[in-house]
């Protein structure tokens, strides 16, 4: 199957050198299957153990998997590179068009290497690539003009995928995000901020072509079963009615909604931000990724006064998700919904991961509660819960970095807590900032078990959410471990088809094995979990070599005095956890572990 179609392709392009070739590489389509799994290995291939994130050695690989083009919600595409924001495994995940538009272009995977020595980006027309100067995009003060820009000057509209940095991919913010197609993103760990040390301001990808299956008739049918159950699925109807918004109340009732800086789980104003608040009030439009039927990217229409003449507005288009609202809400003690898009917009324009970014100001207006900084570092900006005109101003700074304490914090929350303090309420994993579950032991302990420390890596919020609805009794620490472990295992296989995680309830093992077999490919479910215990251990291995350790497994000292979801965590089950999970990590085994089955 690999020698008739494109997937085994891999583009690499030389920056330095402004070559380009493609290299065969059936060894790690047939073996990891694609996306992650093939990624993975290009990265321990191409970075090198002791590699500068921000130096030319760092790559940049994108990577798809069989099911992309083919089946409904196969719609992301993988990057991975050496993470500037903890030195350790850089992975995000993006949608819009870009899966179809790499593979269409007649690719299973790029890989970047090298730096430009003047500002320009890439341009990928299916075999041929064209490096573009990029001198007067450089500085442009917003990732959506820049898209404008790019979309007048490059062909195949509505094939095409733009992936462009912001003023802060540009001065190397160190949680710089990419921004694809205008409302998605790779969000976490610094991408943007690798593409501004190698002077590339934006990849473009097109290409169009037809992809081959071994039997059409049962590629029809398993098609139509897919498609159907994404259409009528209650949890996929949530997605599309009011996205991930729809968390913000039921977290805040269960208090697992983190709020300033999560010094409470229950937010007093969460109505005021919520799904349904948005939906009622400002939503303008649903959006879906390419070949994915579900429409679950809701954009806000914000109207405002233009200018001084009255009858005169100007509406803008924000992306909103559960994400955004709590890192930039809740998390902020925010609670005006117009106030809170506007710095949604902000950062969105100025290409920052939403998540970091609220994390980092949230422990910023803590310390300056406390005493730890003053007005001073600020440089007068009066950080206080809820200054939404203060938080504005202090996201611009944290770009424009015009003094120690923005340096510090463009460098995120870990490395600010260790230059002023308060580490004891910096709240990441792994030098992550901690997403937005705070219902329990398998959120917290998902986060530092996940490869990227991600609540997508294990989804450990569902483990709480289900023992609460149960209440059965919590599992041991081994068994917590195990069962977080055997998810990430099998996100492992969904990230490598490259299959979005909200579709996760459709492509369950019987429905993966039946779609691979359609591309010629025969896999039994117990295969691929142990090639997703493999994909992970992969990972893993990277981490080690760039440097991760036992002490990296540490908690925020917060998570344990302010009640979760489901009640006080205790500190000594998540040391419990973490000894067993430390013998698994860094000893390859334990006695009586079962690969988390």
């Amino acid at each position: 199957m690999l020698e008739r179609e494109p997937l085994a392709n891999v583009l690499y392009i030389d920056l330095s050198r402004k070559r380009y070739w493609v290299e065969r590489r059936e060894d790690l389509f047939v073996r990891f299957l694609g996306g992650v799994g093939v990624a993975t290995q290009l990265l321990l291939e191409e970075c090198p153990p002791d590699a500068d994130p921000l130096g030319p050695e760092n790559p940049i690989i994108f990577a798809v998997g069989p099911l992309t083009g083919l089946f409904p919600l196969a719609s992301k595409t993988v990057a991975m590179f050496k993470s500037p924001h903890n030195g350790l495994l850089g992975e995000s995940h993006a949608g819009g068009r870009s899966a179809i538009a790499l593979r269409m272009a007649g690719y299973g995977a790029i890989v970047i290497k090298g730096a430009n020595e003047t500002p320009g980006y890439i341009a990928i027309h299916g075999d041929k690539v064209y490096f573009r100067d990029a001198s007067t995009l450089w500085g442009v003060k917003s990732s959506f003009t820049v898209g404008r820009v790019i979309r007048e000057k490059e062909p195949s509209s509505g094939l095409r995928t733009i992936m462009r940095i912001g003023p802060a991919g540009e001065k190397l913010v160190s949680y710089a995000c990419v921004t694809v197609d205008t409302y998605r993103h790779f969000g976490r760990l610094g991408l943007g901020a690798v593409f501004g040390a190698k002077k590339l301001k934006a990849v473009v990808i097109a290409g169009k072509r037809s992809l081959p299956v071994e039997d059409m008739a049962a590629y029809r049918k398993l098609y139509q079963d897919i498609y159907q159950q994404a259409v009528a699925s209650p949890v996929m109807k949530k997605y599309h009615d009011l996205g991930t918004a729809q968390n913000v109340l039921p977290l805040n009732i269960i208090g697992g909604l983190p709020t300033r800086n999560l010094q409470a789980g229950k937010f007093e104003a969460a109505e005021k931000i919520s799904g349904e608040r948005f939906a009622h009030a400002y939503l303008g439009r649903r959006l879906a990724c390419s070949h994915c039927p579900v429409g679950c990217v809701h954009i806000a229409a914000l109207r405002r006064p233009y200018g001084d003449e009255p009858y005169f507005y100007k509406t803008t288009m924000t992306s909103y998700d559960y994400e955004l609202i709590y890192a930039l809400g809740s998390m902020l003690g925010g609670s005006d919904a117009e106030e809170l898009l506007g710095l949604i917009e902000l950062v969105e324009a100025l290409g920052l991961d939403a998540m970091s970014t609220g994390v980092v100001l949230a422990w910023a207006t803590e310390a300056l509660e406390r005493g730890l900084i003053t007005t001073k570092d600020t440089l007068g900006v009066e950080l206080r819960w809820g200054n939404y005109s203060a938080y504005r101003q202090a996201v611009q700074f944290i770009v424009d970095q015009p003094g120690d304490f923005y340096r510090a914090l463009a460098r995120g929350v870990t490395y600010a807590a260790s230059v002023y303090g308060g580490e004891d309420f910096a709240l990441a994993y792994g030098g992550n900032e901690v997403p937005g579950y705070h219902t329990g032991p398998g959120a917290h302990l998902g986060y530092l078990v996940g490869a990227r420390h991600s609540h997508l890596d294990n989804a450990g919020y569902s483990f709480d959410q289900d023992w609460l609805t149960s209440k059965g009794n919590t599992p041991s620490p081994q068994e917590l471990v195990n069962n977080l472990l055997a998810e990430e295992y099998w996100r492992q296989i969904m990230a490598s088809l490259v299959i979005c995680f909200f579709a996760r309830g459709i492509y369950r093992p019987q429905t993966v094995i039946e779609a691979l077999q359609v591309t010629g490919r025969e896999f039994a479910e117990e295969e691929l979990r142990r090639l997703g215990e493999m994909i992970y251990r992969e990972k893993c291995r990277f981490k080690i070599r760039a440097g991760f350790s036992p002490a990296h497994l540490r908690f925020p000292a917060r998570i344990f005095s302010t009640p979760a979801a489901a009640g006080v965590i205790e500190p000594g089950y998540l040391q419990e956890a973490v000894t067993y999970l430390e013998k698994i990590l860094f000893a390859g085994e334990e006695e009586g572990y079962q690969g988390g089955n």
